[in-house]
């Protein structure tokens, strides 16, 4: 008998256990709807304060290339689409973004077409130089010289990253790309192979390379060392100096940062 009421307590206590524990799956399901609901309303006023900020400060948002900037990664940080269209259907971020496509979607997303042009006409005017390779420094000035179609313009490194992602869907092998500690515009239909990539991120920190120099540095065969040189010549993405008593090799695309 006495066995039976020990199994009968246990089985009370593993029904009060399971009791408790769906107690408190309850309880945490209403807290996490409570907090959701908190943070939903946070983010609602945020917004609502977003929007009167945009509107009292809408023509410095549109002038100022930097505090546009600024404010674009603001709105990102929320989920706001600051280019987002008024009449974005079906699109949540459109929805919260449509004021502020009233507020500077339609004249941004001009200004980026703008840039776009200027990004084109600076790096198809440079490709002789530099083989399709161009630092973002060096077309953010040149697109601010303006010696091109349009004049000057005032533009940062965002105004320039975001022209370059517009020119994407059209083809032409626009994008942007790292090499060594570099950002620059690819303006080319092809990639860098990892031993390109090798010699261009050496004579960045070098300024230039020779073949005697990729075979004891990187303990390349002649032959490797030879094959990415020509390729990069080919390329017009390294000049020689055949002058020199052994043949050096150097990068337009670098040369940009040796005159600073």
């Amino acid at each position: 008998m006495s066995a039976r009421r020990g199994r009968g307590v246990g089985l009370s206590a593993f029904s009060n256990r399971s009791n408790l524990s769906s107690s408190y799956a309850t309880h945490g399901a209403a807290l996490r709807t409570s907090h959701l609901d908190a943070l939903k309303t946070q983010l609602s006023v945020f917004q609502s304060l977003l929007h009167t900020f945009a509107l009292q400060h809408s023509e410095t948002i549109k002038q100022n290339p930097t505090f546009r900037a600024e404010f674009a990664r603001m709105c990102n940080a929320i989920g706001v689409d600051p280019l987002a269209a008024s009449n974005a259907a079906g699109n949540k971020k459109g929805l919260v973004g449509g004021w502020l496509g009233k507020v500077m979607g339609g004249e941004d997303r001009e200004r980026v077409m703008q840039v776009a042009l200027r990004v084109v006409e600076v790096c198809r005017a440079s490709r002789e130089e530099n083989g399709g390779l161009l630092g973002l420094e060096e077309c953010r000035e040149r697109v601010a010289r303006g010696r091109g179609v349009g004049g000057a313009m005032e533009v940062v490194d965002d105004d320039i990253l975001k022209a370059v992602e517009s020119l994407k869907p059209l083809g032409g092998g626009f994008s942007m790309v790292t090499v060594g500690s570099k950002t620059m515009i690819r303006s080319i239909p092809r990639e860098l192979s990892t031993d390109q990539s090798t010699v261009l991120e050496a004579i960045q920190v070098l300024g230039f390379v020779t073949v005697s120099m990729l075979e004891d540095n990187l303990d390349w065969e002649n032959a490797r060392a030879e094959t990415v040189i020509e390729d990069l010549l080919a390329a017009s993405l390294v000049w020689v100096d055949a002058k020199a008593p052994e043949k050096e090799y150097w990068s337009p695309a670098f040369m940009h940062d040796f005159d600073d």
